[in-house]
């Protein structure tokens, strides 16, 4: 067998798993224009090389742990979520997720448009967004993953660090706007609230929890995210901030720490009982409910098969996943949780 013919026999070979135009083009160019030994060579060389660029890495499979997905958060639980895929995508390193931390009213806006297949929010879907997406033929499941409390923060400066759940509940209600309807002696001015969006699952809760369908008081003020509420906060002796716990609660944390060590976190009774005690937003008392203004966390998925989405799920509902939520701050929804009582002599 002459030398052109072996290298055209290679090169055939060689092309015979590509696509049949690809394959037929190799065979007529190798029968009709190559004629020598070396020029055969030379050309398939170039077409391997091609061929191997062209092919580049082979795509992940989208399975429980692997596979490129993005999932929709809301922003008041960034430092939670962050951790979890953190951990996650270290232990399954095939697995890509990025995390878009936006306000609540744009994350569910995102599932509800399948720009992302799992949302994590403090809300579950109304009867009407269940019933569009299975006209869809869309199955939404819903996990409670985490219980999170709403923490009220002011300035180092102000001393009423004790507040009721009347208190509150009539700033809300614009009955109580100055510092000297909370405590007569304070020499504090207007009360300015501050939270975290107009679009905000922080706000909503509040209005939702008072009862108010109306627009809240000329003494309410939106900025971009929890940090900034800090932020201001610690600038402004007058305010009082709302925000997730979440951004203040991993004590392990040096950005939570530096967070804390700015303002005050308001320790507030409970509704129907005045027996003198009140609580700050403490896993204790989130568990236990003793501190009033609890909410749950959730995972929100849309997948229709066992992809990556419901694979973080189940991890961060696992023991993996929830000890991250019990070591954050936090109190877990899908593992038992202990309370342990320590009395002072």
């Amino acid at each position: 067998m002459k030398l052109a013919e072996v290298y055209r026999n290679f090169i055939i070979i060689a092309f015979r798993s590509f696509s049949l135009k690809t394959f037929n083009a190799v065979r007529i160019i190798s029968r009709n224009i190559l004629r020598s030994g070396t020029s055969m060579l030379i050309l398939g060389m170039f077409f391997i090389l091609i061929s191997c660029k062209s092919r580049g890495p082979k795509e992940i499979l989208d399975t429980p742990t692997s596979g490129n997905i993005k999932i929709s958060v809301d922003e008041s639980f960034q430092p939670l979520i962050d951790t979890e895929v953190f951990t996650f995508t270290s232990l399954y390193q095939r697995a890509q997720i990025k995390a878009e931390y936006k306000p609540e009213f744009d994350v569910v806006s995102d599932f509800m448009n399948d720009s992302v297949k799992v949302m994590v929010t403090s809300r579950k879907l109304s009867d009407n967004q269940v019933q569009y997406l299975r006209d869809k033929l869309t199955i939404a499941r819903t996990i409670t993953f985490a219980y999170d409390a709403l923490a009220l923060i002011t300035n180092k400066e102000n001393l009423d660090t004790l507040v009721t759940y009347n208190n509150v509940k009539d700033i809300f209600k614009a009955q109580v706007k100055n510092w000297k309807g909370i405590d007569a002696k304070s020499k504090l001015g207007k009360i300015n609230v501050i939270f975290d969006s107009n679009k905000s699952g922080n706000i909503r809760y509040f209005k939702g929890l008072f009862e108010i369908s109306d627009s809240l008081g000329d003494n309410f003020f939106a900025v971009n995210s929890n940090p900034e509420v800090i932020d201001f906060v610690s600038r402004n002796p007058d305010a009082m901030g709302i925000i997730s716990v979440n951004w203040i609660s991993d004590k392990d944390d040096p950005v939570s720490r530096s967070f804390l060590k700015k303002v005050n976190v308001l320790a507030i009774s409970q509704e129907f009982i005045n027996d003198g005690s009140y609580y700050r937003p403490y896993p204790g008392s989130i568990a236990n409910r003793s501190y009033p203004f609890v909410r749950e966390v959730y995972l929100i998925t849309r997948e229709t098969y066992k992809g990556l989405g419901s694979g973080f799920i189940q991890f961060a509902t696992a023991q993996q996943g929830q000890t991250i939520v019990l070591k954050s701050g936090l109190v877990p929804a899908t593992m038992p949780v202990r309370l342990v009582q320590v009395r002072k002599e």
